[in-house]
């Protein structure tokens, strides 16, 4: 009987179920896209009911179009969208909210005020990040303080946190299991990222219960059971991890030094710093980059927060294309003496500017501007923000020398965006065959500890490139593109 691992990648507009053999080569998927809320401006919400009939949805169809029954599956891999948190009744498993997603900015007024009480330095110090509303702790304290009776729930030890992964646990292994990684437990605010705990500091300074929290385990570690009643068999739980995390583990980033960045509705670029929690002098963040046997890797991540983003805003905001792999053909047909620059400052500005009140600009609009040169600006933002993540992150390691980006995710699949970051960067772009590397490295980690699968150095061994791009523009244009890019920004933030 062949051994198939069960993939699970909850993303930020869709749910994704792939089946991949024991090989790792995808023989079933589905996908199913969801509702975005918007209810006010800044505000982003998801449906947690919706996700999960959407998760076990895509499943069952991934299953079936593998020719897998359940029996046939070893190991079970999640992969989530981070930051995004849901709190539901511990007794009955609904939730009290909607999730507050990554993107929601409703926190902004609480952040400012723990920065302005001094608090930022010793969440920095301990978890690696800023005092932002993107990151989990903000937003459970405005659910605990603004929905009814969820405060008295909570600390009588009646509701359960999770990001989206810890809730989906809890589902399919049918309340049996209330548990996280380390990498999702990395972003909420509240994970001691030295010690390896919760923090009870930082938890009295948000205000946010203990018994609130899931058990923090390993990537790959046994997280449960699925209830057989859902697909056919109670299969492991064996992986787990943030989206961006388990990308840089399917891109096969385990040694110092390596770089990928993941093109979805953001862009996360990941710089792998080994055994050392890099502290940043850069506004990026240190992170964990996984943990594996108790022992954790950490990385210097940038978050851009709109990428691919910016091109659902021309097809379903402007209307200017159908589809989003137009954007590539218009960009290649833009007027080139025409320098119009977006900064897609929708919810926002991320690294390594984190200005949370800033909001998107067009600049260099002339009469001549068309859909084209729109295009082009759009693409090119994702290229112009990743210089800024890549010069920070070089900083930050005291070295300019050379870097091979390794990339995946939608956005990746243009090639004339692959070609445009090389030239921005003045560095190869390197892309994989299988661009949806987060289910890729979920997958691993779920059959790593099944038995499935080899050690992380010699998974490395097989990571194959499928296309390199090489940078071709020359420097005084690739300067002068980016000093107007820069030059946007500061108009923007002034």
């Amino acid at each position: 009987m062949p051994d198939f691992i069960l993939a699970i990648d909850q993303g930020t507009t869709s749910s994704r179920a792939i089946v991949f053999d024991s090989k790792l080569v995808p023989k079933g998927s589905s996908q199913k896209e969801f509702r975005q809320y918007y209810p006010k401006s800044g505000w982003v919400e998801h449906d947690p009911e919706e996700i999960w009939e959407g998760v076990l949805g895509v499943c069952r169809s991934a299953l079936r179009k593998a020719k897998a029954q359940a029996q046939m599956v070893s190991a079970v891999g999640i992969t989530n969208q981070r930051e995004t948190v849901v709190i539901w009744n511990r007794r009955t498993g609904k939730p009290i909210h909607k999730a507050i997603v990554w993107q929601d900015r409703r926190t902004s007024d609480l952040c400012a005020a723990l920065k302005a009480a001094g608090h930022e330095k010793a969440f920095t110090s301990k978890t690696g990040l800023l005092l932002d509303p993107y990151f989990s702790g903000t937003k459970i304290r405005w659910l605990l303080d603004n929905v009814k009776g969820a405060r008295r729930l909570a600390e009588k030890g009646d509701l359960a946190f999770g990001t989206i992964d810890t809730f989906l646990i809890w589902r399919l292994t049918g309340g049996k299991v209330h548990a996280t990684d380390a990498t999702n437990a990395s972003r909420t605010l509240l994970y001691n990222i030295h010690s390896g705990r919760w923090d009870a500091e930082l938890l009295r300074i948000l205000d946010v219960p203990a018994n609130l929290l899931p058990e923090v385990k390993d990537c790959a570690a046994d997280f449960g059971k699925t209830d057989p009643r859902l697909l056919g068999a109670a299969l492991p739980i064996c992986g787990v991890a943030g989206d961006q995390q388990a990308a840089t583990i399917g891109q096969a980033c385990f040694a110092p030094g390596m770089m990928k960045a993941t093109y979805g509705t953001g862009c996360f670029a990941l710089l792998n710093t080994g055994t050392k929690a890099v502290r940043s002098h850069n506004r990026l963040l240190t992170t964990v980059a996984y943990q594996l046997d108790g022992k954790r890797t950490y990385a210097l991540e940038g978050a851009i927060f709109i990428a691919g983003a910016a091109v659902q805003w021309l097809r379903d905001g402007l209307k200017l294309v159908k589809h989003s792999a137009e954007t590539g053909d218009l960009a290649s047909a833009a007027d080139p003496n025409q320098n119009v620059y977006l900064v897609p400052a929708f919810v926002g500005l991320g690294a390594p500017y984190w200005r949370a009140d800033a909001r998107g600009a067009v600049f260099g609009l002339t009469r001549g501007t068309t859909a084209r040169e729109l295009a082009k600006a759009a693409l090119e933002a994702v290229c112009f923000q990743t210089r800024d993540l890549l010069e920070a992150m070089q900083k930050d390691m005291g070295s300019a020398g050379s870097t091979i980006l390794r990339v995946d995710g939608g956005m990746s699949a243009s090639d004339w965006t692959m070609q445009r970051l090389a030239d921005i960067l003045n560095a190869p772009v390197d892309r994989p065959p299988i661009l949806e590397t987060t289910a890729l490295g979920a997958a691993y980690l779920a059959g790593l500890q099944a038995g499935l699968l080899p050690e992380p150095e010699r998974f490395a061994k097989g990571w194959r490139r499928a296309a390199r791009f090489k940078p071709k523009m020359r420097a005084q244009e690739r300067e002068a593109r980016y000093a107007g890019w820069q030059d946007s920004v500061r108009k923007l933030l002034s």
